[in-house]
């Protein structure tokens, strides 16, 4: 059964969304502020989270960019505002998709379906697994694997590793990366992401994967490219 998140600080469209993921066959959590939102996300393992943009205490976009920290997890926001400024925000803080209200309870089922569809297609994640070619990263036990053979990485490469697959093709620069792994109150500069980059490839060109690598873009920062897609 895949977990989902409803935030929002409207008790009835929790409820109302609530009872029609149910019927989608989703284990139902709800939060009704900001802070609730983000202490229940970073005690579970959610498939995706419905995020209502103006809740109490902590708003959706500072609880949107906390878990894009540490977690792809697919998140929808939810406003009553339709502002083309709301919708970029929402998107650049790491949002997936983003719905206007009112709506029909059937159409956020409707988007979350399509959201978990294209996640699932476009980056072989499923529940904390990922698998693209010969790589599997797990990031529920964080084992790397290349070609069934386990790589010995640390939990800060693993997390590299699995933000960098997990969007594969697409380029993050050394801030994107150090924001989002290291948070915003880290002090460090970017070499720090070059220093892990170049550990983190080191182990894993131990192992032959001519199906994708970890590449640099000069003047950028890094992505994940794979070379070989069927």
């Amino acid at each position: 059964m895949q977990n989902i998140l409803i935030a929002d600080d409207n008790k009835q469209i929790v409820n109302i969304l609530g009872e029609y993921a149910k019927k989608e066959g989703f284990s139902v959590t709800a939060a009704y502020n900001g802070e609730d939102a983000l202490e229940k996300s970073a005690a579970k393992s959610f498939d995706i989270i419905l995020l209502d943009v103006m809740m109490p205490k902590i708003d959706g976009f500072a609880v949107c960019r906390e878990i894009r920290r540490g977690s792809t997890v697919p998140i929808i926001m939810i406003t009553a505002r339709s502002e083309d400024f709301e919708r970029i925000m929402g998107l650049d803080n790491g949002a997936d998709d983003y719905i206007v209200k009112p709506f029909s309870p059937g159409e956020v089922m409707a988007r979350i379906r399509a959201v978990l569809r294209r996640i699932s297609k476009e980056s072989g994640i499923s529940s904390g697994q990922l698998t693209i070619g010969s790589l599997t990263v797990n990031l529920n036990e964080y084992i790397t694997q290349i070609n069934g053979i386990k790589i010995m990485l640390t939990k800060k490469e693993t997390d590299i590793l699995w933000t960098l697959a997990a969007n594969k093709n697409q380029v993050f620069s050394r801030d994107k990366l150090l924001n989002s792994l290291w948070g915003y109150d880290y002090y460090g500069d970017s070499r720090t992401v070059d220093s892990h980059i170049k550990r983190l490839r080191a182990k894993l060109d131990e192992f032959s994967h001519p199906d994708w690598e970890i590449k640099t873009i000069w003047g950028v920062g890094y992505k994940f490219e794979v070379c070989h897609e069927k």
